[in-house]
C-alpha cells in the first residue's frame, strides 16, 4: 500500500517537473533582443494628406527604402535591397506608389504606398554607364496612364506607372552624349536632356514625352571646356563650372535655344582657396556653391544676372526649395552653435524674409548637420508651419518641429564595422538588513505568486501583479556584473566614426562618443574608422579602475594614410587620449603581455612591415625586448598572390624612428602561381579560444591528440576565372585550392583542390579544425568541407587510463620548427544555403561541444552541431563509433527549422556573428549585426551547468512537502495495518 501511494506522488512530482521545462510562445525572446534599422537617411519624400496616416519616405546608404511614422518614426514598412542595388532616387506616384530607381538607373520599381509590397519591376538596360535620374511628371499621360521616366545606362526610358510596362526609349550612349540633366518643360509634354560630347560641346535635346521621339537638337561650344559639375537652376537654366573649377557657366536654353554666360568666381565670392563645388541642390532660381570654409547662395534674377543672397558656413545644411504655396518656395537652412542647432525657413523668393526661426537643443555628440529636409503643415490658425528631417554627422535622425525634437533615431547602428566586449563594474558590497529583509518578502511573495499561477488559482489582479513583479525583478539590465557572466558591454564602432556602448541584457545605448579625433579636420581631410580592441583590463584594480578600449582609424581610405588612435573610457564613454595624425595603420597585433597596470601590449604594423609598439612606455618596451624572439607576423598580398612571414629585426634606423619602432626580419614566402591561383579567403583561429584538451578519446578508448597552434593559416585559392561571382566560369575552368600554413616557419602542412568549384568561399578555423563554404559548379549546389589535423607524433601515447590519471603531459608547449608528423582527415557534404559569415561557438572553458553559427542569405542566424561536420562519419558506423556519438552518413547537412536563433527575425543586411564566452560553461553570448541588430544566449549542450531562471523554487519546496507528508502519512497507515494483522 505504501509503495503504491509514494509511487503516485512520485508520478505527480514527474508530471510537474515535466510541465516545468516545457517552452511557451510567450518565452520566445526573453533572453534575446532585436532592434531595426534603417541607415543614413539621403533621399526622403513626405505624404502627408489628410487620408491616410502622414509618414515619410526615405531611402538610405544601406540601401533601405522604407517608410517611417512621421509621429513616432517607427518604421511602417522598409525594404532592404542587395549590396550593389544602391538607391539612386525615390517619388511618389499617383498618391499611392513609392517609385524607386536603383542600381545605377538599371532597375526601376514600384511599391505599394501603405504596406511596401512590391508592385512592379522593371530591368532597364543600357549600353554604357551613366548618371542616373528619376523624373514623375504629373501631367505626362498617355491614354490615361501616368509614365515615369529614368534615365541609367545612357538611356531615357518611359514606363507605365500602372503595370511598369516600358512604352519608349532613347539611347544616348548612341549619340556619344554624357547626360548631366534630364528636365520637364512646365505645362508641356516636353522633355529636355542636357549634356556634353567630350569637353566643349553643350548638346540639348528636346524629346516628346508621349512618344519618345526627338522634337529638336540643338548644339554650342565652350572653349574653356565643361567640368561635370553641374545643376539645374530653374525650368530653362542650368550652370557649371569650368575644367579648371575657377569660372561658372550658366547656359539659358529657353525655348531649345542655348545662350552660354561665364562669370569668375572671384567676382562673386571673393577671394577663395581650394576646390569650388556646386551643391546638389533644388532651390528655385538659386544654387549654392561651395568654396572652401563657406557656402555661397547665389540668385539668378530674372534678367539672367547672378547675385549673392547669402554666404554662409559651411557647416551648414540647406535643404531643397519646397512648393508651399501658389508661386511660394521655403528653403531650410540649419547651422550649429554650440550644443543648439538654428533652423531657419527663409522665403526662396525673398531671401531676406524669414518664414521660420527656431533654435533647439542637440546632444553634441551627434555632431553636425548633413542634411535637412522639410515638409510644410496648416496650423490651427490657418498659417504655414514646417516641420525638418535631419541627418546628423553619426547618421542619426531627428524631427524637429515647434523648436522641439519630436523623434529620434539611432540609425547610426545599422552601419556597424567592429564590435568588441567589456565587463561591467563589479557590485559593491554593503547591502542595508533592512534591504535584505524587503529582498526576502518580495522573494517570498513573488513565489507564493507564481504557484497561485502555477495551480490556476490566481485572480486577474494577481496575475498583473505577477507580471509587475517580473518586469521589477528582472536582473538582465542592472549595470553590474552577474555571476554568470551574461551582462556586459558592447563596445560597437559604426561607420560614422561614433562608438557606443549597448548592454546585453536589452540592447540599450549606456554611452555614445562621436570620437573628437576622427572627426573631419585640416589635418585630416576624410578620417575611417577601422577596429576597436580591448585596450586595458583591469582584473586585480577591477574596483577602482575602468577598463578601456582602444579605436584604431585612418585620415583617408588607402592603406598609407596615417593613422588615428583613439582610447576610451569602456564605462564612462570619454575620450582617454588620442594619437594621430600618426605612422600609417596596416595591421594590429594584439600580444600576450600586460603592463603592471594591465594595458595590453600592442604590436601596429605599417605598410612597409615595421612594428610599433604601443602603450609608449619604458615599461612596455622592456617587456616587448624581452618577448620579441617569439614574436612573429605574416602579410597577405592579395593581389599578388604572395603571403610572407616577419620577425622583429630591431629597432628602427629611419631619421624619424622613436625607441619604440622596430624594424621586420624576412623570415619565409609564399608565392602561389598566378596563372592558376588566387587567394579569395583566409581565416585563422581566434586568439581568445580556450581548449579544453588536445586528447579526443575515439571508438575503442583510443586516443587521437589534436594539433592545436595559434600559428595556422587556413588560404583558399581559386582558378582567374572562379575567384569571381557564381557563374563567372565552367567546371572545366573552375577550381579551389585549400590550404592550412604554419606562419612561424612557412611550411605547408596540407593541401587539397576541390575540382569544378568556385568563389565564394567563407572559412572558420577553430581548435584543430577548419570547416570552409564555396560553391561546386558540378553539383550545381553549396558544399560544406572540413578538414582536421592530429599530432601523430603522440601516436603511441593510446592508453585512456593513463591519461585520467595524468600520466601523459599534455601542456608541454611545442615549436612550430619541431617539424611534427601531421595527419589530416577530411569530408564534404552538400549545403542547401549560400552563406554571408560562418562562426563558432566560445565556452569560457572549452569543454562545451562547439556549433556553427551560419549567417544565411535569408539574413537569419542557423546553428549547426560540429557533429554533422565530423571527417569520421560513414554510412554504417561500428557500434563503438554509434556509442560515441558519430553520426551515419548523409551526402547533405540537414537544416533543422528549430535550429535557427532568429526564430521568424531577420537580421536584415547581414554582415557578421560573433560569440562571447559567458562566465557559464554551458553558455555563448551571440551577437549578429547588419543593418538590424540581434543579440542572444545559446546553449549548444543545453544548460547542464543551471537552472532556468523561471524556475520555481516554490514549486519545488511544496512538492518535497508533500513527498515528505505522503512517505510520513504512509508510513503511519502501514504501521497501524501491520499491528492490526497481527492483533488478528
Amino acid at each position: 500500500m505504501a509503495a503504491r501511494v509514494l509511487s503516485f506522488y512520485l508520478l505527480l512530482f514527474l508530471s510537474i517537473a515535466q510541465l516545468g521545462v516545457s517552452l511557451y510562445e510567450d518565452q520566445v525572446g526573453l533572453m534575446d533582443w532585436h532592434q531595426r534599422y534603417i541607415g543614413k537617411v539621403k533621399h526622403a519624400v513626405f505624404h502627408t494628406q489628410r487620408s491616410g496616416r502622414k509618414r515619410v519616405m526615405v531611402s538610405t546608404e544601406q540601401n533601405v527604402i522604407a517608410s517611417l511614422d512621421l509621429r513616432h518614426g517607427d518604421i511602417f514598412w522598409r525594404r532592404v535591397l542587395g549590396a550593389n542595388d544602391s538607391v539612386d532616387g525615390i517619388e511618389l506616384a499617383l498618391g499611392k506608389y513609392v517609385i524607386s530607381l536603383s542600381s545605377a538607373g538599371g532597375t526601376l520599381r514600384a511599391w505599394n504606398l501603405p504596406d511596401g509590397q512590391m508592385v512592379w519591376e522593371t530591368s532597364l538596360q543600357g549600353s554604357k554607364p551613366s548618371k542616373a535620374f528619376l523624373l514623375v511628371p504629373t501631367n505626362l499621360k498617355v491614354d490615361k496612364d501616368n509614365l515615369v521616366l529614368a534615365f541609367g545606362g545612357g538611356c531615357l526610358v518611359a514606363v507605365s506607372s500602372i503595370d511598369g510596362e516600358m512604352l519608349w526609349k532613347k539611347d544616348f550612349a548612341a549619340e556619344s552624349l554624357e547626360v548631366q540633366q534630364v528636365v520637364q518643360s512646365p505645362g508641356s509634354d516636353v522633355i529636355y536632356v542636357l549634356g556634353f560630347v567630350g569637353s566643349t560641346q553643350f548638346d540639348i535635346y528636346q524629346i516628346n514625352g508621349k512618344n519618345g521621339e526627338v522634337i529638336h537638337h540643338e548644339t554650342s561650344n565652350y572653349a574653356g571646356g565643361f567640368s561635370r559639375n553641374t545643376l539645374i537652376v530653374s525650368d530653362d537654366m542650368l550652370v557649371a563650372l569650368d575644367v579648371t573649377g575657377s569660372i561658372l557657366i550658366t547656359v539659358n536654353f529657353q525655348g531649345g535655344k542655348v545662350r552660354i554666360d561665364v562669370k569668375p568666381i572671384s567676382d562673386l565670392v571673393g577671394y577663395y582657396s581650394g576646390q569650388v563645388e556646386l551643391l546638389a541642390l533644388r532651390l528655385g532660381r538659386m544654387f549654392a556653391l561651395k568654396a572652401h570654409q563657406h557656402i555661397a547662395l547665389i540668385s539668378v534674377t530674372n534678367e539672367g544676372k547672378l547675385e549673392v543672397a547669402e554666404k554662409v558656413n559651411s557647416a551648414a545644411a540647406i535643404s531643397d526649395a519646397l512648393p508651399f504655396s501658389e508661386g511660394q518656395l521655403a528653403v531650410a537652412r540649419v547651422h550649429h552653435e554650440d550644443n543648439k542647432v538654428q533652423l531657419t525657413v527663409k522665403l526662396g523668393n525673398d531671401w531676406s524674409t524669414n518664414l521660420l526661426d527656431e533654435t533647439v537643443k542637440i546632444d553634441g555628440q551627434r555632431g553636425l548637420v548633413q542634411k535637412v529636409f522639410i515638409n510644410n503643415y496648416i496650423r490651427t490658425d490657418r498659417s504655414h508651419g514646417f516641420r525638418a528631417l535631419v541627418v546628423m554627422e553619426d547618421h542619426s535622425l531627428l524631427l524637429v518641429q515647434q523648436g522641439e525634437i519630436v523623434w529620434t533615431r539611432e540609425d547610426g547602428l545599422a552601419s556597424v564595422l567592429d564590435v568588441t566586449t567589456t565587463e561591467l563594474p563589479v557590485e559593491k558590497d554593503g547591502v542595508s538588513v533592512s534591504k535584505v529583509e524587503q529582498n526576502l518578502f518580495d522573494w517570498l511573495k513573488g513565489h507564493v505568486l507564481k504557484l497561485k499561477g502555477t495551480l490556476m488559482l490566481a485572480t486577474p489582479d494577481d496575475m498583473v501583479a505577477i507580471q509587475a513583479m517580473r518586469l521589477k525583478s528582472s536582473e538582465k539590465s542592472k549595470m553590474t556584473r552577474d555571476h554568470n557572466g551574461f551582462r556586459k558591454l558592447l563596445i560597437v564602432l559604426t561607420q560614422a566614426r561614433k562608438l557606443y556602448a549597448l548592454h546585453t541584457g536589452d540592447g540599450r545605448i549606456i554611452w555614445s562618443l562621436l570620437i573628437g579625433s576622427l572627426r573631419k579636420s585640416d589635418a585630416c581631410g576624410h578620417p575611417v574608422g577601422l577596429r576597436v580592441y580591448p585596450w586595458q583590463v583591469p582584473h586585480h584594480h577591477a574596483m577602482d579602475e575602468n577598463p578601456s578600449v582602444l579605436v584604431v582609424g585612418r585620415c583617408q581610405l588607402s592603406q598609407d594614410a596615417p593613422g588615428i588612435l583613439s582610447f576610451v573610457d569602456a564605462y564612462t564613454g570619454s575620450e582617454i587620449e588620442s594619437s594621430g595624425p600618426v605612422h600609417d595603420v596596416l595591421q594590429v597585433i594584439p600580444l600576450p603581455f600586460t603592463d603592471s597596470t594591465e594595458q595590453r601590449l600592442h604590436l601596429l604594423i605599417d605598410t612597409k612591415q615595421r612594428g610599433h609598439l604601443y602603450p609608449r612606455s619604458r615599461e612596455a618596451l622592456g617587456i616587448f625586448q624581452q618577448k620579441s624572439s617569439n614574436i612573429y607576423w605574416y602579410s597577405i598580398e592579395t593581389g599578388n598572390g604572395i603571403i610572407r612571414g616577419y620577425a622583429i629585426k630591431g629597432s628602427c634606423i629611419h631619421e624619424d624612428s622613436d625607441d619604440f619602432c622596430f624594424e621586420p626580419r624576412d623570415l619565409w614566402s609564399v608565392v602561389f602561381p598566378g596563372e592558376s591561383e588566387k587567394i579569395i579567403s583566409t581565416a585563422t583561429p581566434k586568439l581568445n579560444e580556450v581548449v579544453h584538451t588536445q586528447a579526443k578519446v575515439m571508438a575503442e578508448q583510443d586516443l587521437m591528440y589534436k594539433y592545436i597552434s595559434k600559428n595556422l593559416l587556413f588560404v583558399a585559392t581559386a582558378s582567374p576565372k572562379a575567384s569571381h561571382g557564381i557563374g563567372s566560369a565552367t567546371p572545366e575552368e573552375a577550381s579551389l585550392v585549400v590550404y592550412l600554413i604554419d606562419t612561424v616557419t612557412g611550411r605547408v602542412f596540407y593541401r587539397m583542390t576541390h575540382q569544378g568549384c568556385q568563389a565564394p568561399v567563407h572559412a572558420v578555423f577553430s581548435e584543430n579544425w577548419v570547416i570552409y563554404h564555396y560553391f561546386n559548379l558540378r553539383a550545381h549546389r553549396y558544399e560544406m568541407s572540413v578538414i582536421e589535423i592530429y599530432d601523430q607524433s603522440r601516436a603511441d601515447n593510446k592508453d585512456v587510463l593513463k591519461l585520467v590519471v595524468g600520466k601523459h603531459n599534455l601542456t608541454v608547449p611545442t615549436s612550430s620548427y619541431s617539424r611534427p608528423e601531421i595527419v589530416a582527415k577530411s569530408q564534404s557534404y552538400f549545403f542547401t544555403h549560400s552563406v554571408k559569415a560562418i562562426t563558432v561557438t566560445l565556452t569560457a572553458k572549452g569543454i562545451t561541444s562547439k556549433q556553427l553559427l551560419i549567417g544565411t542569405i535569408g539574413d537569419q542566424v542557423l546553428a549547426l552541431d560540429k557533429r554533422y561536420l565530423d571527417p569520421r562519419r560513414s554510412l554504417n558506423p561500428s557500434q563503438a563509433e554509434k556509442e560515441e556519438g558519430v553520426i551515419p552518413l548523409t551526402d547533405s547537412l540537414p537544416v533543422i527549422p528549430q535550429s535557427y536563433l532568429t526564430h521568424a527575425l531577420k537580421v536584415e543586411g547581414l554582415r557578421d556573428v560573433i560569440t562571447v564566452p559567458a562566465k557559464l560553461e554551458s553558455t555563448t553570448l551571440v551577437f549578429a549585426y547588419g543593418v538590424d541588430l540581434f543579440f542572444t544566449r545559446l546553449a549548444p549542450s543545453r544548460t547542464y551547468d543551471s537552472l532556468t531562471e523561471d524556475f520555481s523554487y516554490a514549486l519545488l519546496l511544496l512538492t518535497i512537502v508533500a513527498l515528505v507528508a505522503a512517505i510520513v502519512v504512509t508510513w503511519i497507515w502501514s504501521e497501524r495495518k501491520e499491528l492490526q494483522e497481527k492483533w488478528r
